[in-house]
């Protein structure tokens, strides 16, 4: 499944089974705390119709993404969204931002999310079929 950008809804999602998990790509302009949660609900939406155990995210949006302070916010907002019970590997595609994402991790793994920030789909996909589990 695949969705265009608006001017309401500035992103776009690919959604593809692989074997063991689901991948969606991300594509589109982020910039805004209200972007990113949008995005994610969305995200959260067809986590919770396949129901899948794994998850990556491969982020390729241009824009920054939320400062350090809105983090915090965001994590909150993903709480009860359906991703308690499934391992999220987030893919940063521009990796001068991974610093800056690492961030959220650690918060959503202090908020019991099973989630890391990787800087490329092969570390990510390798985390996910055989990392440790928290």
């Amino acid at each position: 499944m695949t969705d265009i950008p608006s001017p309401s809804r500035p992103f776009a999602l690919t959604f593809a089974e692989r074997p063991g998990y689901l991948r969606v790509r991300v594509t589109g302009v982020n910039g805004s705390l209200e972007t990113t949660i949008a995005c994610w609900l969305a995200i959260a939406e067809e986590v919770r119709s396949r129901r899948p155990t794994r998850l990556m995210v491969k982020d390729e949006m241009s824009g920054e993404p939320p400062p350090p302070g809105e983090i915090e916010r965001f994590i909150a907002q993903m709480a009860g969204q359906g991703f308690e019970d499934v391992r999220v590997a987030y893919v940063e595609a521009d990796g001068d931002q991974v610093p800056q994402v690492e961030h959220g991790e650690i918060i959503a793994r202090e908020q019991g999310f099973d989630a890391r920030v990787f800087g490329n789909e092969h570390d990510a996909e390798l985390w996910l079929r055989y990392g440790e589990k928290p």
